[in-house]
């Protein structure tokens, strides 16, 4: 797909991966709406590229409806989606003060999960009702998952499962799309320097980045964008996750 003019959204585009891809698709001519649920990180994301910043909670119905309407009001239909938007919630399932609690395991799957599908059903719906474009492309969703969802570390129970749900789902809605002509894939993620991980000590980061095998350091944002771009204009991915991790698998603990 020829990316110069198309509307894309970004969930969780206020920081990080989000933030990384919302600049590099408005670098490559893309008209971008930042979906956040931090309204004035969003707008000041959204400003360093002309784009337009949204507030929205993907794990609730009505707001992911209500920042699609306002992304395509100014930008029209979304071409490409790119679903950024996540947390983490580390716990183990029997701790020193008893079993997980529910709400905590619910909840990273709401946002990580469910809201993953949640803009992917709105935003495909109306993609597949768009002009086509070359052999009848209508549009790319990308969506991210994590490599915790292939070899999750104890204390990720809620996190993996999030993540290997959104990995589990992208085959089957990919075969399902395909007749509109739109394309899903995922991103699975390994370490990557992200606002989460830059709130560690340095001594921590350095350690994690030495542990993976090449290269000895921590992702970079921009990597993560660069691989959204060639997803975009590569017509023949679909239905795959791709790891991106430097050949990291993790230990247990």
């Amino acid at each position: 797909m020829r990316m110069n003019g198309l509307a894309a959204i970004v969930t969780g585009g206020a920081s990080g991966l989000g933030a990384a891809t919302a600049a590099r698709l408005a670098a490559s001519g893309c008209k971008v709406a930042v979906v956040d649920i931090n309204e004035a990180a969003a707008q000041t994301s959204a400003a360093r590229f002309g784009g337009l910043g949204i507030r929205c909670d993907v794990s609730d119905a009505a707001s992911a409806e209500a920042a699609v309407a306002a992304a395509r009001a100014v930008h029209g239909i979304a071409r490409i989606l790119v679903n950024c938007a996540g947390i983490g919630n580390a716990g183990r399932v029997v701790g020193r003060d008893g079993p997980l609690a529910l709400d905590a395991f619910e909840r990273v799957i709401r946002v990580n999960l469910i809201g993953t599908f949640n803009m992917l059903r709105l935003v495909a719906a109306d993609m597949s009702g768009a002009e086509p474009l070359d052999e009848n492309e209508r549009g790319v969703i990308i969506n991210t998952a994590s490599i915790a969802a292939f070899d999750g570390q104890i204390g990720q129970a809620a996190y993996a499962a999030s993540k290997g749900g959104v990995a589990s789902m992208t085959l089957p809605i990919a075969r399902e799309l395909a007749r509109a002509g739109v394309r899903v894939m995922t991103i699975a993620p390994g370490l990557f320097h992200t606002p989460m991980v830059a709130a560690l000590p340095a001594e921590i980061q350095a350690s994690l980045g030495a542990s993976i095998p090449y290269p000895p350091r921590l992702g970079l944002p921009e990597e993560y964008a660069a691989l959204v771009e060639h997803i975009v204009s590569n017509r023949f991915l679909n239905g795959e996750t791709i790891r991106l991790d430097g050949a990291l698998r993790m230990a247990p603990r």
